[in-house]
C-alpha cells in the first residue's frame, strides 16, 4: 500500500502531468474569484486547493499567492476511500472521466492512509526542520546529491535547493516523501517522514544564493 500511497501523494502535486494528460488551459471553475494571482493549470492541482500542508486556509495557504479560503483534507484522514472517491468526482470537483480506476484509488489512499500531520516535523513560525541535522547529511549526501549536487546548486535551472526548502519547508517534505512529477526523484514514502525530515533539516543548511 505505501507504493500506491506515495503514487497518490504525487498525484495530488500534479495529476495530469503524472498520467500524461492534456495539461488544463482553462482556469478551473470552482477556483474562487477573489484569487486573481493564479489561473489555468496551476488551478487544477489538489495541492493548490487544499495546500502542501493538506491544511489550506488553516495552514500556509492562509495567506499569499495561493489563499483560497477552501477548506483543507484533514478531515479526511481515515475515511472510505470510496467517499473521497466521489467528491472528486462531484461537479465541485469535475474530475469524472479524467482518470482511471487506479488513478482515483491512488490520491485516494493518499488522502484517507497518507497524511502527514508536518506540524510534527516543521516548526511553522521560524520554518526550520525538526529533523537531525548530523543524520540528514549523509542521507542528503547518497541520496540527493547525485541530482541536487552537494551544495544543492543543481540543477541550474532550478533556485538552490537550501532556498527552495527554507522558503516553503511544506512543499519540500512533501516532493521529498512522493517525488517531483514527471522527473526522476525517488519518493521516500516506505523510509518514513522522520527520515525526509532529517534530510531536510540539513539540506536547510546548504547555501541559498
Amino acid at each position: 500500500i505505501e507504493s500506491n500511497i506515495a503514487r497518490g501523494g504525487i498525484l495530488y502535486d500534479k495529476w495530469f502531468k503524472v498520467i500524461g494528460a492534456e495539461k488544463p488551459s482553462e482556469t478551473h471553475p470552482a477556483w474562487p474569484a477573489s484569487n486573481t494571482k493564479k489561473k489555468g493549470n496551476a488551478t487544477h492541482r489538489c495541492k493548490s486547493c487544499h495546500g502542501w500542508d493538506l491544511m489550506d486556509t488553516d495552514g500556509a495557504y492562509s495567506s499569499g499567492s495561493y489563499q483560497t479560503g477552501i477548506t483543507g483534507i484533514r478531515s479526511f484522514e481515515g475515511v472510505d476511500t470510496g467517499k473521497v472517491i466521489a467528491v472528486m468526482k462531484d461537479d465541485t470537483h469535475g474530475y469524472a472521466g479524467k482518470m482511471n480506476d487506479a488513478d482515483y484509488m491512488d490520491l485516494a489512499l493518499f488522502v484517507t492512509k497518507g497524511q502527514i500531520d508536518m506540524d510534527q516535523y516543521i516548526d511553522r513560525s521560524s520554518k526550520k526542520f525538526k529533523g537531525d541535522i548530523a543524520k540528514g547529511e549523509p542521507l542528503y549526501n547518497t541520496i540527493c546529491a547525485n541530482c541536487h549536487g552537494r551544495d544543492g546548486l543543481l540543477p541550474k535551472d532550478m533556485k538552490p535547493l537550501g532556498k527552495v526548502v527554507s522558503g516553503n519547508p511544506w512543499e519540500g517534505l512533501h516532493k521529498v516523501m512522493y517525488g517531483q512529477p514527471g522527473e526522476g526523484m525517488p519518493a521516500l514514502t516506505v523510509f518514513g517522514a522522520s527520515v525526509a525530515s532529517d534530510i531536510l533539516a540539513y539540506t536547510q543548511t546548504l547555501p541559498q544564493e
